[in-house]
């Protein structure tokens, strides 16, 4: 099997359970060679065809797999035979890397941009605006809202975005 050494990469398992989830990853981790149906991966993995349907579709979705259409001349039936396309996964996985950089630096401006309270007793944190409205005070539980530092956070967001820079080559 062509994928069998990227599917041993703990990114890519990741990466798949969190396209198809618990129910879709054994139809995600044992992409036959070729093409087969629905039905068979079904029976092969011993698992409800609407699971693997909804995998198969997830990965359609995102270019991990592609499917043709076969009519039975007899009955008029469809039947959807499946390939799974993995050499698209380094791809993808650089197109999420690049989405979570702009969703980081974004993040890192309302950090810097913002000064935050935090009720210590909910752990509720609020921005400054939404604290002075409250007049301070938690509306959950009426606790005093302390000013909250996040240096922590920035330091984080900013380190987090020096190694996806690094990964993704932006200077």
């Amino acid at each position: 099997m062509a994928f069998e050494g990227m599917l041993e990469d703990p990114v890519v398992q990741k990466y798949l359970h969190e396209l198809v989830g618990p129910k879709g990853m054994p139809v995600a981790a044992a992409p036959p060679d070729g093409e087969v149906t629905d039905e068979e991966l079904a029976e092969r993995l011993d698992l409800e065809l609407n699971d693997v349907r909804r995998a198969l579709f997830i990965l359609y979705e995102n270019d991990l797999a592609t499917y043709r259409r076969v009519r039975d001349e007899d009955s008029g039936w469809l039947t959807y035979l499946w390939t799974f396309r993995y050499e698209n996964i380094p791809s993808n996985l650089h197109d999420e890397m690049k989405r979570l950089h702009e969703a980081l630096e974004e993040r890192r401006e309302y950090e810097r941009d913002n000064e935050f309270y935090l009720c210590e007793v909910d752990s509720i944190r609020f921005e400054f605006g939404e604290a002075m409205d409250f007049g301070f005070e938690c509306p959950e539980c009426g606790s005093p809202l302390e000013a909250m530092g996040n240096d922590e956070m920035r330091e984080a967001i900013d380190e987090r975005l020096e190694n996806l820079e690094s990964e993704l080559g932006i200077a």
